[in-house]
């Protein structure tokens, strides 16, 4: 699979490694600020009622992003290990 992946495409409860910040100016800013940078793993842990904004684990701190901006944010899931392992 190919396709490129945002951080808004993962669940509640599921991991991913941010792999790129398709994002500028401010809210990048904002990104770098709060340890949102390539290699560093987030953890989703939950969406509003309304299902924007997700709360996602990052750094050990809880963060609300909007899915609008979570789109420019491209990741990789990460391997998932063998079940006997």
């Amino acid at each position: 699979m190919n396709q490129k992946q945002t951080l808004d495409s993962i669940r509640p409860g599921e991991r991913a490694v941010i792999q790129q910040l398709n994002v500028s100016g401010q809210m990048r800013r904002r990104f770098l600020d709060i340890g949102l940078i390539e290699n560093t793993t987030v953890e989703c842990l939950g969406r509003s009622p309304g299902g924007d904004p997700s709360a996602y684990l990052i750094r050990g701190a809880v963060i609300a992003i909007r899915a609008q901006d979570c789109r420019g944010i491209l990741i990789r899931r990460p391997a998932e290990p063998a079940p006997w392992a």
